[in-house]
């Protein structure tokens, strides 16, 4: 990301963000993953604000082309489901191809997984809303490898802290989180977004991982 000031007002505009579209929510959740939550983050309903999508977007862009080198980029691939909007703007923005990993292959057609064009070699950036444990990520980087893509770096808006990064790097996937929970937390107590109370429940499931 840029540096120093910018870098901050960046964070904290993601977090007004949020607040204003209602995005965190508190009560008992069951994640992708499997695992139970306190809390819930629905990045789904972003592409819902055009001008919060149209931001949240650039800020993607900004983190790919301060953490990556664009022309090492082939390709970009979207994570279903919540990955899919981010990635294809972003992949316009950058004009890189845009792909995406369907959950199940499919059984008419082509019956294959991956929509879009890849050849062998073509390095692919993956794109998510957030992580949590890595998983569907690590699924897609795999169907990609398994076309003959490399996949080295993963891309989302917030980092959960939930054991995510730590999987993706032992599979020599490095993440690049604009913001993690910590962080999103502690600026929202901090913007008056949410109770003391909400700000120790976020921070225990943290710990929890």
């Amino acid at each position: 990301m840029p540096s120093g000031r910018k870098t901050e007002d960046i964070k904290i505009e993601t977090c007004k963000v949020l607040d204003h579209i209602g995005a965190l929510k508190f009560g008992a959740f069951k994640l992708t993953s499997g695992r139970l939550s306190p809390y819930y983050i629905d990045l789904r309903i972003v592409p819902s604000f055009p001008d919060a999508f149209e931001k949240i977007c650039d800020f993607y862009v900004k983190l790919i082309k301060t953490e990556i080198r664009p022309e090492e980029i082939d390709r970009i691939a979207g994570i279903p489901v919540a990955g899919i909007p981010f990635a294809s703007i972003i992949s316009f923005t950058m004009k890189k191809p845009f792909l995406y990993v369907r959950k199940g292959a499919r059984l008419h057609g082509r019956e294959r997984r991956i929509e879009g064009v890849i050849a062998p070699g073509n390095r692919v950036l993956l794109v998510d809303d957030l992580v949590t444990a890595g998983l569907s990520l690590l699924k897609t980087a795999k169907a990609i490898t398994a076309e003959g893509g490399v996949v080295t770096d993963a891309v989302v808006l917030i980092d959960r802290q939930e054991g995510g990064k730590e999987k993706l790097g032992k599979n020599g996937i490095k993440l690049h989180a604009l913001l993690n929970i910590t962080e999103v937390v502690n600026t929202m107590h901090d913007l008056g977004s949410i109770d003391e109370e909400q700000l120790k429940t976020i921070l225990k499931q943290v710990k929890k991982k």
